[in-house]
């Protein structure tokens, strides 16, 4: 089931917008390397998936991968950490990054590719109340210490996506995917 997320939509510092049921704009901002899914199927399944990001970042000596919670907005996927965080400083150095969003649990189905990656201050604003509805903790005392912390929070927008997708639910066994048997 597709639901909305929040109102980031109209707030987005580039004036991106997402489309029905977050799915990627028409404009061939997603490139599909392989999988089943096309580009909608691939902007259905982000917009859907409620589990962390797996985020890959470069470094010096070794990548570093970090889990977030983030958000699919029109063609890009949206995330918020620390201003003072490695991962900024990662991203700030060198906006390449990879990631992964698939489930831990069967069936297991998912989408993992790289783009480039923004850092932005003022848009924390309208990201991080958007992550905390997506993931079901308003009114929670996790909400209300994220939210304290707004000033220090930047967004991260990843763009230019080039993405594989994999779906095994065909593969495996009713009782493991979820039906009877």
């Amino acid at each position: 089931m597709n639901r909305q997320i929040g109102s980031l939509g109209a707030s987005l510092p580039d004036g991106h917008a997402r489309t029905a049921h977050n799915r990627p704009m028409a404009d061939g901002a997603i490139t599909v390397r392989s999988g089943p899914w096309d580009a909608d199927g691939v902007g259905a399944f982000l917009g859907d998936a409620a589990i962390p990001i797996r985020l890959a970042t470069n470094g010096p000596g070794h990548p570093l991968v970090q889990s977030l919670w983030f958000l699919f907005e029109g063609e890009a996927l949206w995330c918020c950490t620390r201003a003072d965080a490695v991962l900024t400083a990662r991203l700030r150095r060198d906006p390449r990054c990879a990631f992964e969003v698939s489930a831990d649990a069967p069936p297991y189905r998912g989408v993992r590719g790289f783009g480039t990656a923004t850092v932005d201050t003022a848009s924390a604003a309208s990201v991080l109340p958007a992550l905390i509805e997506r993931y079901g903790q308003d009114g929670t005392p996790l909400a209300d210490w994220l939210l304290a912390r707004t000033d220090d929070e930047v967004s991260i927008r990843i763009a230019g996506l080039t993405v594989t997708s994999w779906d095994y639910s065909t593969r495996m066994s009713p009782r493991i995917a979820g039906g009877e048997g």
